[in-house]
């Protein structure tokens, strides 16, 4: 019991086709209409919960039509339109930052490359992986947000730390096609079984496989620390 298997792309494969059967319907939680209206739940959702930002862009989103509106916003204005958000204040600058420049660079429309992406203001590779995946079909890496981070370390998948890093070092173990929705996949686990501070190990198909495993080790890999 909670013996990985002999290499990291045996133990991905596995990983995957059980929770693949575990949570066949997995995908994006965000609510969006259009790229932008993406882009900017992605931007809002940093630190915060998708289901706090799905109450906050309900009303946003009927407020503001497109990137001109947030553009053209005070910032006072939109600041406190989404002040429930975490950094609300941040990232109403990187909102109409990011607006005026896909406005000025981009004829008004969200780009489709990682590098015009990231160009924009509050935008980093994650964000950029989650427009480009899911308002664009485009798949370029791994989506790492905090659950994927804990998780990959947690099943032995990788050793790496940052997000950046765990992405390089999860995407040659990975079958590109599963890419994209192995964040879901980790997402949904992470919410429903493998928490941070308390993962329901009793319960987990991935038990029997995980290294980190409460029920078999003493240590947590994706902290290093004591159970």
């Amino acid at each position: 019991m909670g013996t990985p298997l002999d290499t990291r792309e045996a133990q991905a494969e596995e990983v995957l086709d059980r929770l693949y059967e575990e949570y066949p319907d997995t995908t994006i939680s965000l609510n969006y209409s259009n790229r932008l209206e993406l882009l900017i739940a992605v931007m809002l959702s940093a630190q915060c919960t998708d289901e706090r930002v799905n109450k906050v862009t309900a009303e946003l989103f009927e407020k503001y039509d497109d990137a001109e509106d947030y553009a053209n916003a005070e910032q006072e204005a939109l600041a406190e339109d989404i002040n429930s958000i975490t950094y609300y204040n941040n990232k109403a600058k990187y909102i109409r930052s990011a607006c005026s420049d896909i406005i000025e660079k981009h004829d008004g429309e969200v780009p489709d490359t990682m590098s015009e992406l990231t160009d924009l203001a509050g935008v980093g590779r994650k964000t950029a992986n989650v427009v480009l995946q899911h308002g664009h079909d485009i798949v370029e890496g791994i989506v790492v947000d905090t659950h994927v981070q804990r998780l990959s370390r947690r099943l032995g998948l990788t050793e790496e730390e940052s997000p950046k890093r765990i992405e390089t070092d999860l995407m040659p173990v990975v079958p590109e096609m599963d890419w994209q929705q192995l964040t879901h996949l980790f997402i949904s686990h992470g919410r429903a079984v493998c928490s941070a501070r308390n993962p329901d190990c009793d319960v987990c198909v991935l038990e029997d496989i995980c290294p980190s495993s409460k029920l078999e080790h003493q240590v947590d890999l994706a902290s290093g620390e004591a159970w």
